[in-house]
């Protein structure tokens, strides 16, 4: 006890005793009585004394409200004492070394620099200098300089920086005056100014006299003139002077003279010190070229190679790689345009933006890229010094919000005149339906009827069955046009394909074809003939008898358009999704691929045994709304550009998600940099490279590759998108895709079909045009592969694979017409490995779940057909017909009146409306399949369904962009234009399906029938889980420097209301990533004109992530179609409850109903963040260090730790989904 009192003692005794200096030093500066100096020098040393032996006493000197720093400060101001001045200067050192940043920046605030740089100035006078005086103030400029960002300027100002400079030149023997001279000198250089200045200077030929080849004497000097030469060389008039005295050269000899004689890496500082000297002088174009001439990229390479085995050598070799990146020439995308490879004549030309642009270019221009674009270093280097950088930061972040009252301030104007609204009266028939037609007395809920046909179980036939001659009889329209002797020859070698009608509708709208063949042209795919042995087709034939459902192989004959013979299929196909009765009529469907794949030679022995046993596939395990048949009627009427006549099989088969869960994927440490490795090992292996094009849609006589081994690939069906493929090595391939039709960018939705491989070999995917800056690829998630062999083993399902996944910026340069004016600008390389399970299968890859128009067009008319129309009012619209003539579905659904008497008439017509649209982005397929949700919940006979349609009309547009999705744009329609960025102004000739929906909301308005809430789905490609946006007046004030206090601002915070229920009814669902504020660039999004000119206060974007859940109950699995659907129902289900929130009296819920209700509302999902943005990362940083800034003309140096996160510059937002909004720190 005594010993702790007596520390406690001893601790206030030296926080007094501090503090008595203190104040007698402050008396001394007062007081400037003659003969005080004695004391000055005194009472400093005491200090010294204090402030070296103990910590407290240091931060009690630069603690909040303490006096200590001025009082030093004024007495070094207004000595003369030689000493006293370097025991201050040894304090102020003393203090600054220990703490971090923290207490220099203490020292810079109370006006140190300008007190150091005059004191520098008045000692340089002396002469000769005192070289204590000298070392102490440039050590302790050098601590403090990195936290005073002007501190460049005022050298410069002051003359400190020929002072520094002149000290450097006198002492260059004098090792320790020289280090503490060069880290000033590396700190004004950080200042373009300066740097340029001290470069005139000579300064950079002073340093090369320092630094040198391998030495164990002096290296902490080495390491400090390096950095200094790395800071100097950021300077293009510089790294340019380098270059002409042949510095490139020399470095690379010093760094490889390092490398071999550092064997136990002491000296790794000093190597990355010349890795740094040469990144800077390789950001201009002389420097790049001097580096590839000087062999650099074999001498990297090499020197990498050897370091990979030594993790704690990472930042040499992550150094190395960003130099060979930014050195590796630019190369142009083997493309004869960057344009879309099909083309549709616009009806109307843009008067301006970047169609108007791309239509203006004369035919013969290169737009895939320019000279301009590899950053001509002829232009000379502002040297005007930015007196507001340290400003830019604190305002960048807000540059995006709306800080303008009256725009934020809804308007709720119509917009159009009333009477030309009229016109959408007739989609609104339930405001005057009396339904005296209707025989409505039951009140009690209808039985939910299914089709008959999905009653008993699905029988698939094995091989060795035989068929009767009424199956013969029963397949129908498979015909082969004799005019094509092409075909005829085909068929005798490879599958042959049902063929999609001619639609000569789609030529009258306009369309224009590069191939007026297309159609009559086998794909170019084709199977091997271990496969095919003799089969040419397969065919779903229809038993009435017994409902069963045949797979049968057939061959056409040539002398017959009708007449077909059966043969025995080569192996039992054990899945077939659920059939309807009737089989196509009039023009047969083309598919893409043989069904019956072929399998290993093993497996067919063992299936040959029991050739004539029958595999059972239940009902229960099938969609009921998917119906193989009934799609392929809905693909003939399904308009596309391109005119496609083939079908992808997991269209036709459908999608069963899979029993298992799919983790995200955790990435593996140094993934990225060994893939860079191996793009590098192209330019210096170049012998080893194949380069053969193996599938190309610019090229019409581009045959599929006959070699065995060689992959062979398509992309010809509904929402394909894949241009074309390279063969690089014998297992490696580079995939180009196709730009939005009318665009010449936004490539990053994928959707292709790939056969002929091999077992137990990972194929490694290249898609090596991406334009988005980041990835989910790059945090665990997996692109998505479906394997026909296994739908024909009864395991229909997209399932994630893939492994040594990631997303990096390549080689590859766009023009700076695809980049918007940009120079420069790279593309992005998403890289993933696949081994296949089954020999010469027939795979589909995808960026996310496909789901095309087709798809809707049959879910909505099973849904239509399976309802019972006594209980449920559907009702199915054509809003308009898209630019290619396809029409966009309107929905309306509600229940039908308990009766016709007046009051029940009278509740069905106020129920108020929910309005609903989804995939206005063709890419997001996840907004399909959460409508989809919506949809089938909103159609069964759950009671809570009943109840809600009980509540509400919903007005349902799934498919905004048929156009888009049809032909596998990834955000565009056929316009050429981002639809979600035309609800202000829409075009009805340009953008006819975003016009009427929002003519039917400005009804609605007309009417005094404003929606409740509207909604918009969306999917996000960089962030988790899922979550909403919104608008909010006070939230958007509250992001900006104006106090929304002081603008009177009365808001009902009603719009938080759903999101809240659904973070607790929903496990996908997180109210931390929502966001209420409004953008500048999102003011023309469906969600800000709906809530700004409609008046809808609930005016939402719903955006589901690609990649998966990072909490609650999903937390650490990538999303699938189950979960995605699941919330297109749990959004329904939060409707209810804001149903009952909003009106609690006249909403009275069956008590069955409350608890059925309370039961899906998960405590576990809980609002984690009252804030809407989120300035943090969405993803946790990677082990090793990755960089995305390897531009060839990126002049500032970026540190590595500062690229890892899920940003993108704002400058490319408007390429952008609706939720990629600028991220803003909450105040």
């Amino acid at each position: 006890m005594n010993k702790v009192k007596t520390s406690s003692e001893k601790s206030v005794s030296a926080n007094s005793r501090t503090k008595s200096l203190l104040s007698q030093l402050e008396k001394i500066n007062l007081d400037s009585v003659l003969g005080e100096a004695d004391n000055a020098r005194y009472v400093t040393s005491k200090i010294l004394h204090l402030v070296q032996s103990q910590e407290k006493t240091r931060k009690e000197m630069t603690s909040k409200g303490s006096t200590g720093i001025e009082v030093i400060l004024s007495t070094l101001e207004n000595t003369k004492d030689p000493q006293t001045i370097l025991n201050i200067l040894n304090i102020l050192i003393e203090i600054v070394s220990v703490g971090g940043g923290r207490r220099a920046n203490v020292l810079v605030t109370k006006g140190g620099t300008q007190i150091l740089l005059q004191l520098l100035l008045t000692a340089s006078k002396d002469c000769p200098p005192n070289e204590e005086l000298m070392v102490l103030l440039h050590t302790l400029l050098a601590k403090i300089g990195p936290k005073d960002k002007k501190i460049g300027m005022k050298a410069r100002i002051n003359g400190a920086l020929n002072i520094s400079l002149n000290l450097v030149k006198q002492n260059l023997q004098n090792h320790r005056l020289l280090l503490p001279c060069l880290q000033v000198l590396r700190v004004y250089s950080s200042n373009s100014v300066n740097a340029v200045s001290l470069g005139k200077n000579g300064v950079v030929e002073l340093l090369f006299k320092i630094i040198g080849p391998f030495t164990k004497r002096n290296t902490s000097l080495m390491k400090v003139a390096l950095d200094t030469l790395a800071a100097l060389l950021k300077s293009k008039t510089n790294a340019r002077r380098a270059v002409d005295r042949g510095y490139v050269q020399l470095l690379l000899t010093i760094y490889i003279d390092w490398h071999r004689h550092d064997s136990r890496h002491r000296y790794m500082l000093i190597r990355k010190g010349v890795l740094q000297c040469i990144r800077s002088v390789a950001n201009i174009k002389l420097g790049r070229k001097a580096f590839i001439d000087a062999n650099g990229m074999k001498i990297l390479y090499n020197t990498s190679q050897e370091c990979l085995a030594v993790r704690t050598l990472d930042p040499l070799v992550n150094t190395s790689s960003l130099i060979m990146r930014k050195c590796f020439p630019k190369n142009r995308l083997p493309l004869p345009t960057i344009k879309s490879a099909f083309h549709f004549q616009l009806p109307v030309i843009p008067a301006s933006g970047p169609v108007a642009q791309l239509y203006s270019l004369p035919p013969d221009v290169d737009d895939v890229v320019d000279e301009s674009d590899d950053n001509d270093d002829a232009e000379t280097e502002s040297e005007v010094e930015t007196e507001n950088d340290d400003d830019k930061d604190q305002h960048f972040k807000n540059d995006d919000i709306e800080t303008d009252i009256n725009k934020l301030k809804p308007r709720e104007e119509l917009g159009r005149p009333i009477e030309e609204l009229k016109m959408y009266e007739h989609f609104f028939p339930e405001l005057s339906e009396n339904f005296q037609k209707y025989d409505l007395i039951s009140k009690e809920p209808k039985p939910f009827v299914p089709d008959a046909n999905l009653g008993g179980p699905i029988v698939v036939p094995t091989a060795g069955e035989e068929h009767s001659a009424e199956a013969k009889q029963s397949t129908k329209g498979i015909a082969l046009k004799e005019s094509n002797p092409l075909l005829t020859e085909e068929y005798n070698r490879r599958p042959t394909f049902l063929e999609l009608p001619k639609k000569d509708s789609i030529k009258d709208s306009g369309l224009h074809y590069q191939n007026d063949q297309r159609n009559l042209l086998p794909s170019c795919q084709c199977l091997s003939q271990e496969i095919v042995k003799g089969l040419d087709r397969i065919s779903l034939q229809n038993n009435g008898k017994n409902d069963q459902y045949y797979v049968t192989g057939c061959v056409i004959k040539k002398e017959s358009r009708t007449s077909l013979t059966p043969l025995p299929c080569n192996k039992p196909c054990e899945h077939v999704s659920p059939c309807g009765s009737s089989l196509l009529e009039g023009s047969p469907v083309q598919l893409g691929k043989l069904c019956c794949t072929g399998v290993d030679s093993e497996e067919e022995d063992s299936r040959s045994s029991s050739s004539g046993e029958q595999v059972v596939l239940e009902v229960s395990d099938v969609s009921p709304v998917h119906d193989c048949d009934l799609y392929i009627e809905m693909v003939k009427t399904t308009k596309s550009v391109p005119e496609y006549s083939e079908m992808a099989y997991p269209d036709y088969f459908g999608h069963i998600p899979p029993p298992f869960k799919e983790p995200i994927l955790e990435r593996p440490y140094g993934v990225q940099r060994t893939k860079i490795f191996q793009d590098i090992e192209r330019l210096i292996h170049q012998n080893d490279i194949i380069d053969q094009v193996v599938y190309d849609l610019d090229n019409t006589s581009c045959s599929a590759p006959k070699k065995a081994g060689v992959l062979k690939f398509n992309s010809k069906f509904e929402s394909g998108n894949l241009r074309k493929v390279i063969q690089i090595r014998k297992n490696e391939y580079d995939l180009i895709l196709n730009s939005d039709i009318n665009s010449n960018h936004y490539h990053q939705w994928f959707y292709f079909e790939v056969s002929g491989m091999k077992t137990g070999v990972g194929y490694r995917f290249n898609i090596i045009n991406c334009e988005k800056s980041n990835s989910q690829f790059n945090y665990g998630m997996q692109p998505l592969m479906y394997s026909v062999q296994e739908a024909l083993n009864s395991r229909p399902c997209w399932t994630r694979v893939g492994t040594d996944i990631c997303y990096y910026k390549n080689h590859f340069s766009r023009s700076s017409i695809a980049a918007g004016g940009q120079k420069g600008k790279s593309y992005y390389t998403i890289t993933f490995t696949v081994t296949f399970q089954h020999k010469d299968d027939v795979c589909y890859f995808a960026y996310h779940y496909p789901y095309t128009y087709s798809t809707l067009k049959m879910h909505l008319q099973k849904l239509e057909s399976m309802h019972n129309p006594q209980q449920i009012y559907f009702r199915q619209d054509i809003l308009c017909e898209t630019l290619a003539g396809n029409s966009c579905p309107l929905v309306t659904i509600t229940a039908m009146p308990e009766s016709n008497y007046y009051e029940h008439i009278s509740q069905f017509r106020n129920r108020p409306y929910i309005f609903l649209s989804a995939r206005v982005h063709p890419g997001e397929t996840n907004a399909s399949w959460v409508m989809k949700g919506t949809l089938e919940y909103l159609m069964s006979n759950n009671p809570s369904a009943q109840c809600l349609r009980e509540s509400y009309i919903f007005k349902i547009i799934p498919m905004l962009n048929p156009d888009g999705v049809i032909n596998g744009n990834h955000r565009c329609s056929l316009s050429g234009e981002d639809l979600n960025r035309q609800w202000q102004n829409p075009n009805p000739d340009l953008h006819p399906t975003i016009y009427h929906a929002k003519g039917l909301l400005q009804y609605l308005a007309a009417i005094k029938r404003l929606p409740l809430v509207y909604c918009d789905y969306h999917g996000h490609s960089r962030k988790k889980n899922v979550f909403m946006y919104g608008c909010s007046i006070k939230e958007t004030m509250r992001h900006t420097n104006v106090n929304a206090a002081s603008c009177d601002l009365v808001e009902d915070p009603g719009y938080r209301v759903l999101p809240k229920i659904l973070s607790q009814t929903a496990p996908a669902f997180c109210m931390g990533s929502c966001s209420f504020v409004v953008e500048k660039s999102k003011e023309s999004t469906a969600r800000v004109v709906v809530w700004r000119e409609i008046g809808v206060q609930r005016s939402y974007t719903m955006e589901s992530t690609l990649c998966g859940c990072d909490r609650g109950k999903y937390k650490g699995l990538q999303i699938g179609t189950r979960e995605l659907e699941e919330m297109g129902a749990k959004f329904c289900v939060g409707l209810l409850r804001l149903k009952r929130m909003a009106s609690p009296l006249e909403y009275n819920l069956p008590s069955g109903l409350l608890d059925i209700e309370n039961e899906l509302i998960e405590s576990s999902c809980k609002v984690t963040s009252p804030t809407t943005y989120v300035l943090d990362e969405d993803e946790p940083r990677f082990l090793e260090e990755i960089d995305y800034s390897a531009e060839s003309n990126d002049d500032q140096e970026t540190e590595l730790a500062d690229n890892m996160g899920d940003y993108e510059a704002p400058d490319q937002e408007d390429g952008l989904s609706d939720s990629d909004s600028t991220r803003t720190l909450v105040s």
